[in-house]
């Protein structure tokens, strides 16, 4: 391998809100200060330019993403680092790019929906579940995420010094990077490996993310499964084992309890009082009268 820089593309994918543009901007700030003509095809420029006159259907959403590809192969050509987060969101179009630029770097920077959701300080998912926002990726229009990326991130738990890492590991195997370099880059030493792509492992339909509302999607999703595992299982459950009869130990009688003798009576004595006993005297006499 020659000292001769090469030129290649990171191409960084994923749903809005991932963490795209925060890596990208890392990105170009370690191979700028490695020496290297870094561009991120991200800013309002950018977006004035490519994105002028085009709206939200799948055809408009790839012309964007042709033409952010011409540009970023221009770059490599000319031994520059093109770095691109665009939403991306089919993966024809991202394959096509591949073909047309050559050495090109998919990442997919992969992030949970409610995490997502959490992130989201604009309110633009909300709207777009609340029916505000149409083609809104993620929740009315599919996501196809990338079948075999050289990289994939979970932005939800790697920090970009993390991510960018790996990213410097895969061009090093690539070949697009030197020793050096990536010495340089990563703050120490990585061996060359061979280059391998690993299958983006997400949850639902295979190839399509469809959000639908802020829980239910998610929780449907998960539930699915689980309740198709939970049938054989519940199959295979044996029963308690049974106690034969005959050796079941009777339980001991409870004890009968005291016989309480109700308490005696005693007479009650009435007692007349003197008025109540004159009265009876005098009645006494009167009858003797007679």
């Amino acid at each position: 391998m020659t000292n001769t820089p090469t030129g290649f593309t990171v191409w960084l994918t994923g749903m809005n809100g991932a963490g795209k543009s925060t890596l990208a901007k890392y990105l170009a700030q370690r191979f700028q200060a490695l020496g290297r003509t870094a561009e991120v095809l991200e800013s309002n420029e950018v977006h004035e330019l490519f994105a002028k006159g085009l709206g939200e259907t799948k055809d408009d959403r790839n012309l964007l993403v042709k033409r952010l590809g011409f540009a970023a192969r221009g770059i490599s050509n000319a031994a520059g680092v093109a770095i691109v987060p665009a939403l991306s969101p089919y993966r024809d179009a991202r394959d096509q790019l591949r073909r047309d630029i050559g050495r090109f770097v998919e990442v997919f920077v992969d992030c949970p929906v409610d995490v997502l959701l959490a992130r989201d300080t604009t309110g633009r998912y909300k709207k777009a579940m609340s029916g505000e926002i149409p083609n809104f990726v993620g929740i009315t229009d599919p996501y196809e995420p990338p079948q075999n990326p050289e990289v994939v991130i979970r932005s939800d738990t790697e920090p970009p010094t993390d991510a960018a890492e790996r990213i410097f590991q895969s061009l090093l195997d690539l070949g697009y990077l030197r020793n050096d370099e990536v010495q340089l880059l990563a703050g120490k030493s990585l061996r060359r490996g061979k280059p391998s792509k690993k299958p983006a492992e997400r949850s639902g339909k295979p190839g399509v993310i469809k959000v639908g509302t802020k829980a239910a999607a998610a929780a449907k999703a998960s539930a699915k499964p689980a309740s198709k595992s939970a049938k054989p299982a519940a199959k295979s459950a044996k029963p308690a084992p049974k106690v034969a009869a005959k050796d079941a130990k009777p339980a001991p009688k409870a004890s009968k309890p005291a016989a309480v003798k109700p308490a005696a009576r005693r007479p009650v004595k009435v007692v007349k009082s003197r008025p109540a006993a004159r009265a009876a005297k005098t009645v006494t006499a009167k009858k003797k009268a007679k």
